[in-house]
């Protein structure tokens, strides 16, 4: 066995003649037998293999009985090499064949192509063929007219002088100047020049053709137009057409000449005859505008930038489309008196669990199914005191109010907020006494409380419903429900569910995965996927719905809470979403209100006088200002925490938010930290990566909140670093000076007694003569006897010497205190 250039070679014995034989394997493809015999070298097929020829794979496995095979090679070896191969020869043709078909794709599709492009080109002459046709045709129509105009106007046209005037003079004929209609020369404006109209294609460049531009068909009818117009006898004036503009407040030159389809050189024309030099893209105002319309004679529709929200659906429903609909009740309270725990325990859910510190920081949405079958949705509102605005929300969309109160902790300052709001919206009541199941509640102290508020309830001889209950033992829960389907049938709560669906935003946040999420409380008609809205400054299409369990829904109807996908921004909570019909209506409405809601806040943060800016750089000198950035996970959240920190604050020092959001904190954030030296305070979200490293690397420091209590704690304590420190004067003695002696490098010394306290040498002092302070300074010296001493108790007699003062005399009072500095908090 022998190995040269990677093939291997068995040497084979035996045969009719005496000669080697060798089996080749090259790579996976197989060769002939080759035998080598001293007169020629001959080709013969292996051994028990079939004849070249037929399809791989056809014939049977070759036989090695009763043939010669190498030596050294058992009869598996054998079969297995030739099963190899028989392999390769297989994938050689199969890779040949998989060769051609692609050769063959390949030259039917540049023969697909090729007919395609004859098939074009084929089209593009046959056009320009019956566009020459029917332009001859129409030279033809026009000759004729232009002949018929002649005999009808002027006969003697021979007769007439060269120089005719231009009313009376035909137009050249073809057949009298063929040289000239060929090159195109000496053409007036209305001639027929035979102008190409359109691009020049290959065709007609490589063709010859007639070489010139032809004249397009708008062209052609316009020279017909005026033929005919001379044949009658002279110019026609066009009809003027009026029409009605509508104006705005303010409109360019250039879009009130559009709107008027008049020409842009006209009304800068008639703007200059009134005494106004104006170019088309200066802006006029409406009057001037409205004096250059009527003098074109149009008529004048004045409009406002506030008109676009007039496409919003503001019809009253009729009495018979109005269906009965859920109640909307709203759970109200103090903090920590179990609003969420009685709700948790109406819907079997475990919302409180979830909450951090066990406090309700959201407005949370819920539908439920009561025994009896009534429907009824519930709103969950924070009870902290920070979350007013939130609770004053709740009340808006409400129908009845739950307001919860512990029996064990009676009327609470959010109690009494609550109960305000409730009557602010003129919503009926239902007090719920909750925590009954402990044995120091006490119901009748909350009822007799609630007195004092204008608050009677039936239990006292007044028309307020009150239910004694407990989240923990389900106590009174029946009777609490039967208490609001009562008075929900008293207001015979209806709505239109067949029109286009109006609602109440309850709650936003800027979700990770879903973007901008609203939960939206539909108040009239049915919300449905798929329709577009406009929602405060923002709009969108409703990609998806999800209801208060998680579950993805198609519509929803009054007073159903649901979540809405599909914004393209974050609304402000108490928004009203409104459905329009088209995209471009919702950013139109929203455009217009995002402008309107900017101008109105630069107006509210600008001076508009000399004493204001005097007044407001006056204010920035004096007062220290804690520049702080805040992220939450809810517009409610955000919105409450900036009133909190608004709150912040004296005369002296004042927390002011740079930036209020919703999200995660992002690296934009953190650059707008950086440069106006702020901290980053996130409440329920978390910095991104990209946000961390740049706060690391800028030094930028970012603290992370899930209860308000502390993140309003921490605010007070900065700011409270900001106070500058409270001076506070400590009298320790009081010391009378018996005689004066002058010694010499010291000046005068003061011998005095200590009458009062202690004196000491760190210590403040004050002269005082006849009761009058003459001086404040230091001490330089202060001796008992010979020796220097820090202090001098009561009763003993010391020598007093003070720094750079020798004004001082027999009987006068020395006055001696000690300064310290007390840190000041904010109350």
């Amino acid at each position: 066995m022998s190995d040269n250039d990677g093939k291997k070679t068995l040497g084979v014995r035996g045969g009719p003649r005496s000669g080697n034989v060798k089996q080749s394997f090259s790579h996976g493809r197989t060769k002939n037998v080759v035998v080598e015999t001293k007169r020629k070298r001959v080709v013969k097929p292996k051994p028990g293999a079939a004849p070249r020829g037929p399809a791989p794979g056809a014939g049977q496995a070759p036989s090695i009985e009763g043939k010669g095979r190498p030596a050294g090679i058992s009869d598996s070896e054998m079969e297995r090499r030739l099963k190899a191969l028989q392999a390769a020869k297989q994938r050689e043709a199969t890779e040949i064949a998989r060769r051609e078909a692609e050769e063959q794709a390949r030259e039917e599709e540049k023969l697909r192509r090729r007919q395609e492009a004859e098939e074009k080109e084929r089209e593009q002459r046959e056009a320009e063929e019956r566009l020459r046709a029917k332009e001859v045709e129409e030279e033809r129509l026009r000759e004729e007219v232009e002949a018929a105009a002649r005999r009808a106007t002027e006969a003697p046209v021979e007769e007439a002088p060269p120089a005719r005037t231009p009313p009376v003079k035909a137009p050249p004929r073809h057949e009298e100047t063929p040289d000239r209609d060929q090159k195109g020369r000496g053409r007036g404006k209305g001639r027929d020049d035979g102008r190409r109209s359109g691009k020049l294609t290959l065709n007609q460049a490589l063709s010859g053709g007639e070489g010139g531009r032809q004249r397009s068909m708008a062209a052609m009818k316009r020279k017909q137009e005026r033929a005919r117009q001379k044949a009658l006898g002279g110019h026609e004036a066009r009809e003027k057409v009026v029409r009605d503009v509508q104006l705005p407040e303010a409109i360019t030159v250039g879009e009130l000449a559009v709107r008027m389809a008049e020409r842009v050189a006209d009304v800068v024309k008639a703007l200059m005859q009134n005494g106004i030099m104006a170019t088309q893209n200066e802006i006029i105002d409406a009057d001037t505008a409205e004096l250059i319309i009527e003098e074109f004679g149009h008529r004048v529709t004045r409009v406002s930038a506030s008109d676009v929200e007039d496409v919003i659906d503001q019809i009253e429903d009729k009495p018979e489309d109005l269906k009965s609909r859920p109640p909307v009740i709203t759970v109200m309270g103090h903090v920590d008196h179990g609003k969420t725990s009685l709700l948790d325990a109406i819907r079997d859910a475990k919302v409180v669990e979830g909450e951090a510190g066990g406090i309700t920081q959201h407005i949370g949405a819920y539908q439920i199914t009561a025994d009896s079958g009534a429907v009824l949705t519930f709103l969950d509102t924070p009870g902290h005191a920070a979350f007013t605005s939130m609770r004053a929300r709740g009340a808006q969309v409400t129908d009845i109010v739950v307001l919860v109160v512990a029996a064990d902790d009676s009327v609470m300052p959010q109690t009494v907020e609550a109960i305000n709001h409730a009557k602010a919206a003129k919503v009926p009541m239902i007090v719920a006494i909750n925590k009954c199941d402990k044995p120091q509640a006490n119901p009748d102290k909350v009822r007799t409380e609630l007195l004092q508020h204008e608050v009677v309830v039936e239990a006292m001889s007044g028309d307020v419903q009150d239910v004694e209950v407990s989240a923990t033992t389900r106590q009174g829960l029946d009777d609490l429900l039967e208490a609001i389907a009562l008075q929900s049938e008293i207001l015979e709560l209806k709505a239109n569910p067949d029109r286009a669906a109006e609602g109440a935003v309850i709650e936003a946040q800027l979700d990770v995965g879903r973007g901008p999420v609203a939960t939206v409380l539909v108040q009239r008609g049915t919300l449905r996927q798929g329709d577009v809205f406009v929602v405060g400054e923002q709009y969108g299409k409703v990609r998806a719905l999800i209801n208060d369990r998680g579950d993805r829904v198609t519509e929803a109807g009054p007073s159903v809470p649901v979540e809405v996908l599909g914004l393209n921004g974050t609304p402000e909570a108490g928004d009203v979403l409104n459905v329009v019909d088209t995209e471009a209506q919702a950013r139109e409405i929203a455009e217009y209100r995002h402008h309107a809601a900017k101008e109105k806040r630069a107006v509210a943060g600008a001076a508009t006088s000399l004493e204001q800016l005097l007044a407001q750089a006056k204010e920035s000198e004096n007062v220290r200002e804690l520049p702080i950035l805040v992220k939450a996970d809810v517009q409610g959240s955000a919105e409450a925490i900036v009133q909190a920190m608004e709150k912040i604050g004296n005369e002296e020092v004042r927390v002011r938010v740079l930036h209020s959001g919703v999200g995660a904190i992002t690296e934009s954030d953190i650059g707008l930290a950086e440069a106006s030296g702020a901290p980053v305070f996130g409440f329920n979200v978390r910095a991104n990566a990209p946000a961390r490293a740049s706060a690391n690397q800028k030094g930028v420091e970012i603290r992370y909140y899930s209860v308000i209590y502390d993140l309003v704690d921490d605010v007070k304590a900065a700011a409270s670093g900001l106070l500058g420190s409270e001076i506070r004067e400590n009298f320790i003695g009081y010391a009378e000076i018996r005689e004066v002696f002058k010694v010499s490098g010291v000046g005068k010394v003061a011998g005095c007694l200590v009458t009062e306290g202690v004196a000491r040498r760190s210590a403040g002092v004050r002269l005082l003569r006849d009761d009058v302070v003459v001086h404040e300074g230091t001490l330089k010296t202060l001796k008992r006897f010979k020796d220097e001493v820090a202090e001098v108790q009561s009763g003993q007699e010391c020598g007093m010497a003070f720094e750079k003062y020798d004004d001082i005399r027999q009987g006068d009072v020395i006055e001696i205190f000690e300064r310290e500095e007390v840190e000041r908090e904010l109350q």
